[in-house]
């Protein structure tokens, strides 16, 4: 599909869209998207098959981003990335500012990375945002696969949250799917029953390998993260973005909550997966 043009219909159709994320976002219309989650590479060093763009940073680049810096954009036509970038925040920052942009006044931001570059990124959407529109740091933990013995294993990812506007969002702690307690004889047998709200800290699985919501996709997020994040920020009707959209589990959540999809992704094969997921969508 094309992309979309700045007369973008908000009563259209869901978006499913190949090639550079950043030129997508300066497309699409100011204050259009009620939530965008945000899944980006990690800069973990090794190589991830996947067709990016970058920015390069320089004194007269054609917009302004984190520190103060200007970019110039230029498209790597790879097949795939050394996920270590020479400059990673030239690549990522300009990507927030967009997606700052396209939230809507009472929209959120999900930005889920690890512990490469999460304190960074901290900094960084501080100075987009705005300190006081930090809402949540969550931590999804997870207990799969190897584990070291020389330190304390690696098991979680960091997911910060930000608002457009501290004083108005959308927090629907009524929708959002509940936990049984960890002591549920303290509680009373009607709370036991109803379980509690979530805390900042998510204990989920990742997707199984061998399980029916496996694509395929490497980093393949798991339904049930997106589904809470959908639920919490976001209304039936609306908006939700995803610029890394990989094997397409935000924009499925999204279309099964009732929610409207843009879903991005500069991969062949990243887009090829969600076609055929997402058929019944579009």
């Amino acid at each position: 599909m094309g992309m979309p043009s700045l007369a973008w219909d908000p009563d259209g159709p869901n978006l499913l869209l190949q090639g550079d994320n950043l030129e997508h976002l300066a497309a699409i219309p100011d204050e259009s998207i009620a939530l965008a989650y945000l899944d980006p590479p990690f800069n973990t060093g090794r190589t991830q098959v996947r067709k990016t763009t970058s920015a390069r940073s320089g004194a007269h680049g054609a917009r302004s981003g984190f520190g103060g810096r200007l970019y110039d954009l230029t498209l790597e036509k790879l097949l795939s990335y050394d996920d270590s970038f020479a400059d990673y925040w030239a690549f990522l920052a300009p990507r927030l500012e967009e997606t700052w942009r396209v939230l809507s006044k009472q929209g959120s931001l999900y930005l889920h990375l690890d512990w490469h570059e999460v304190h960074y990124a901290k900094v960084a959407l501080d100075m987009i945002f705005g300190r006081e529109n930090f809402l949540n740091e969550i931590i999804w933990a997870y207990d799969y696969g190897g584990k070291t013995k020389k330190r304390w294993p690696t098991k979680h990812d960091t997911i910060l949250v930000y608002v457009k506007d501290p004083q108005n969002y959308v927090f629907n702690s009524e929708a959002i799917d509940r936990e049984p307690y960890m002591a549920p004889g303290l509680v009373g047998a009607e709370k036991a029953a109803r379980g509690k709200l979530p805390t900042d800290v998510w204990w989920h699985t990742i997707v199984s390998p061998t399980g029916q919501e496996k694509t395929g996709y490497a980093t393949q997020k798991p339904l049930g993260i997106l589904r809470r994040i959908i639920q919490a920020s976001s209304n039936p009707g609306d908006w939700v973005l995803d610029p890394f959209s990989g094997s397409g589990t935000t924009a499925h959540a999204a279309a099964e909550l009732g929610r409207r999809f843009v879903a991005i992704d500069a991969l062949p094969d990243a887009h090829a997966i969600m076609t055929t997921r997402l058929a019944p969508y579009l």
